[in-house]
């Protein structure tokens, strides 16, 4: 009689055991039911990275055999670096004359973006293309020389590179000769930007500029739809004649 009760009371304590097991089965899956039927999903494409790189295209972006400003990094990374920080501070779009040349740090136009960029490598371009322009003034076409302004002026930057750095394609669906840091000139000196390091799905890379007072942000996606085609392509890279002029008095 005794064996008999013990089994019954083993039974009854299986039976409470699956039971709970049960209850806490079913309880799981309705918290889980409400948790799924008031969830909020946000398609795929809305937060996934919309940009690439040119490693995702089956090619590295090139490196610069030069670091200017002796700091561990190449001069394309150097500008890079300086065109982010340009793009992350966001610059209002303000176009006016600076007593020191130099417009603050929330203001500039097109050009000021190239200044920045080059200069983070340790160059002055300022300096560069005013002395270019005091020792070449018919070549800019420049009646009274002001180092203040001509530097900033795109064709006076334009006239500067096709003098001094490499010259690439125009084409942008040629996107392995785009480099992060490349300088863009639109519409025969109507616009002035550079190359990020970013890129679409079709492999045409984002621009960084200061294009006008309706921008949002300096970084896009915008060279594949832009309405002013490309005129000049640029890359500065240290060379005998940039170092000549460096070193010119």
């Amino acid at each position: 009689m005794a064996r008999k009760k013990k089994l019954k009371k083993g039974a009854k304590r299986l039976i409470r055991v699956i039971i709970l097991i049960a209850f806490a089965f079913i309880l799981a899956e309705v918290i889980e039911y409400y948790y799924e039927s008031t969830k909020t999903y946000v398609p795929y494409e809305e937060y996934k990275e919309d940009y690439y790189y040119a490693y995702d295209f089956g090619f590295i972006d090139q490196k610069s055999n030069t670091d200017y400003n002796n700091n561990g990094n190449d001069d394309y990374e150097d500008i890079l670096i300086g065109l982010k920080n340009f793009a992350k501070r966001n610059p209002k779009y303000v176009s006016k004359y600076y007593d020191n040349g130099y417009p603050p740090e929330n203001e500039g136009v097109c050009t000021d973006t190239i200044v920045e960029a080059i200069d983070n490598a340790g160059y002055n371009l300022k300096d560069l293309i005013n002395k270019d322009i005091k020792n070449n003034k018919k070549e800019y076409s420049i009646e009274i020389i002001d180092g203040n302004i001509d530097y900033r002026r795109v064709n006076a930057q334009r006239i500067f590179f096709e003098k001094y750095v490499k010259q690439y394609s125009t084409n942008y669906e040629d996107i392995i000769e785009f480099n992060p840091g490349d300088i863009l000139v639109f519409e025969d000196d109507e616009h002035i930007a550079m190359v990020s390091d970013k890129r679409n799905a079709k492999g045409i890379p984002y621009l960084i500029q200061n294009r006008d007072e309706t921008q949002e942000e300096k970084e896009e996606d915008r060279l594949e739809i832009s309405d002013m085609k490309i005129s000049y392509h640029f890359r500065f890279n240290y060379n005998e004649k940039l170092e000549k002029l460096i070193n010119k008095k």
